[in-house]
């Protein structure tokens, strides 16, 4: 054996192993005798076996939805990530093939609301050029107001010079844009079509060999990859396991984040309807029982979400169109109080003294919705629930989207939190790369969490806020809600930072 083995010491403590054809490397050897040198190729030639044997990939991201295809969309189009080797688990059978996109059918009910931000994000990726391809609704104005009758806002794009307030676009052509991009670039991705079923990321996880003994192959690649076992009865490693399974993951369960939460024992339902005319606008009308937004998709079409008791979903889902319609209508309209005015407290302004430095939409009279004449769609009804994952990141896992936080929709901000994880992350896990970083080491992804879980619990709270404040019918603190809505309509440096922090910019709705 040792004629047809040479040892040839290049550095300290490191040898050069050659056997015919081949060169391997053992780092950190300190004594080298006969029987280290047949083990030291043992071992190699175990580590080559299972390479080529095992499914290994830098990152697995579990979930191709939305959030999930952002993240994958943004590695391919990053230079220091797009030659990393990604899996996407998801059983979704629409992800293995073309989905077929008809603009003459009326708009799918499931439609997102996405920011400027989000679309910036999107063209970085080269994404948002597949999205112009289909039925999409830019839109720069939007109205919000109090079924009381005491108080009204108008935004508008030019209060921040910007061209449009956000784009609402129907989530099956933002999912299609995300993988046709990346089925147009160099990427290498696997998708699985399959479903998670465990997971291991230490060490004792280790398979054992024949004689029930751990494979010390297998112990080695366990220390630096995450174990995952699907449906189908694949296994698969990973330097990275990312959680975009949503509200129900199963990284999350797997992982054993812990959650914080409670649900809101409301329901939205979700539909779209038709006008006689096309809609430019956004409308959003807080009722006593929640929020009713309209918000225009295209064409003559608009979407509904409308904030109720599961009691009036149930109610509201199975009545005849008709009566749907004119429920509709009477919750846009004069239904359950009058028309705001311009004023709150009769020809007497108290932020008249404010006019000098109104925005351009301040003095923006009240508008009613255009009206609907027909129920376009399915109406379909979803629960809500508040739900925040105590910490996005352990060692080889990390959660992005609804895996580590759902919110309340009445301000359309869940989907573009997901968007910005997915994001953020990319950038993160590119950083580490550029200075040689193991991309699942914790001390990393905790970078993210850092700064997604700032951004994300200041959105939540905002919007928790909104919805416990307008779930309670109450003389004075109506009329507060009254002032609330007047000052951010005349107060601008408060106005203008509104728009810009739901527009996306990570800054909080204050004077600043």
């Amino acid at each position: 054996m040792m004629n047809r083995l040479i040892v040839k010491r290049v550095a300290a403590n490191t040898y050069r192993l050659k056997v015919p054809g081949k060169f391997y490397y053992s780092e950190a050897v300190t004594k080298v005798t006969g029987s280290n040198h047949v083990q030291s190729i043992n071992e190699q030639k175990e580590k080559q076996s299972f390479s080529n044997n095992t499914q290994q990939y830098d990152i697995a991201i579990v979930g191709g939805g939305m959030v999930g295809m952002a993240l994958a969309c943004s590695l391919a189009s990053t230079p220091l990530t797009k030659q990393l080797k990604v899996a996407i688990i998801d059983s979704n059978p629409a992800l293995g093939s073309t989905l077929c996109i008809k603009k003459e059918d009326p708009p799918d009910p499931r439609v997102s609301t996405v920011t400027p931000a989000t679309i910036s994000f999107f063209k970085d990726a080269g994404a948002w050029k597949y999205v112009e391809q289909n039925r999409h609704a830019y839109f720069d104005k939007m109205q919000v107001w109090d079924y009381t009758g005491l108080g009204y806002t108008r935004y508008n794009a030019r209060d921040i010079h910007k061209e449009v307030l956000g784009c609402v676009v129907e989530n099956k052509v933002l999912h299609s844009s995300l993988l046709s991009c990346i089925q147009n670039m160099d990427f290498q991705k696997t998708i699985y079509p399959s479903r998670l079923t465990s997971m291991t990321s230490h060490p004792g996880s280790a398979s054992t060999m024949a004689d029930g003994t751990p494979s010390r192959t297998e112990l080695s690649a366990q220390g630096h990859l995450a174990k995952l076992e699907l449906s189908d009865g694949t296994n698969l490693y990973a330097k990275l396991v990312v959680g975009a399974d949503g509200a129900k993951s199963r990284v999350r369960e797997l992982a054993e984040f812990r959650t914080t939460g409670w649900n809101y024992s409301q329901n939205a339902v979700i539909c779209t309807v038709e006008h006689t005319v096309e809609n430019h606008s956004a409308w959003q009308r807080f009722l006593p029982a929640g929020p009713i937004a309209l918000l225009p998709v295209g064409d003559k079409f608009s979407n509904i979400v409308w904030t109720m008791s599961p009691e009036e979903s149930t109610k509201r889902k199975s009545m005849g169109e008709d009566d749907f319609v004119k429920d509709v209508n009477h919750a846009l309209d004069y239904g359950y109080g009058p028309h705001p005015k311009s004023s709150l407290f009769g020809n007497s302004d108290m932020f008249s003294w404010l006019r000098m430095d109104t925005t351009s939409s301040a003095n923006l009279c009240f508008e009613v919705p255009p009206k609907v004449v027909n129920l376009a769609s399915q109406r379909m009804v979803f629960p809500l629930s508040l739900l925040h994952a105590n910490d996005y990141a352990s060692r080889r896992v990390v959660l992005i989207g609804d895996a580590a936080h759902t919110v309340h929709p009445l301000a359309g901000q869940g989907v573009n939190l997901g968007f910005g994880d997915a994001f953020a992350l990319s950038r993160v896990i590119a950083e580490g790369i550029a200075v040689g970083n193991d991309i699942g080491e914790v001390q990393l992804l905790q970078k993210y969490e850092a700064e997604r879980k700032l951004a994300n619990i200041t959105m939540m709270a905002v919007l928790d806020g909104f919805q416990k404040a307008y779930s309670v019918d109450f003389g004075p603190l109506n009329i507060l809600r009254a002032v609330a809505f007047h000052g951010a309509n005349y107060i601008s440096p408060l106005k203008r930072s509104i728009i810009s922090y739901a527009s996306g910019e990570q800054r909080l709705p204050l004077f600043t």
